[in-house]
């Protein structure tokens, strides 16, 4: 049974940092990512990071603020949120890709599989 457990959400001022973290259990997967959901609007990927570690992707909002990493032995992806700003609000989901290959990224919320409940997160400014 897969199962993306989500969490490290909380409320911060702006300028402040988090860290998002997700257990990921069940199955091997390829691409791993965070796709937040602004109030009022669609899902969006905000970062993706192969399973080699390699390979990443940043939305262009978040680029210079925000790190995608993985821990495969623990079967966990993490997501460092530095200099938050109001417009981060949002909830944050953790994602998942069936394995698709080592060097496999995920750009587009539509690519995962695999659904963590999520996590909020709000930046007052």
């Amino acid at each position: 049974q897969v199962q993306l457990v989500d969490s490290g959400g909380g409320l911060v001022q702006a300028v402040g940092s988090l860290r998002l973290s997700c257990a990921a259990s069940g199955r091997l997967f390829s691409s791993m990512g965070w796709v937040r959901q602004a109030p009022g609007k669609w899902r969006d990927s905000v970062a993706a990071i192969d399973w080699s570690g390699t390979n990443t992707y940043y939305a262009d909002a978040v680029k210079r603020r925000f790190t995608i990493s993985r821990d495969n032995a623990k079967n966990t992806v993490y997501l460092q949120m530095n200099s938050l700003k109001s417009e981060d609000t949002g909830v944050y989901y953790c994602a998942a890709a069936r394995w698709r290959g080592a060097s496999y990224i995920g750009v587009l919320a539509a690519e995962y599989d695999y659904w963590g409940q999520g996590t909020q997160v709000t930046v007052s400014s």
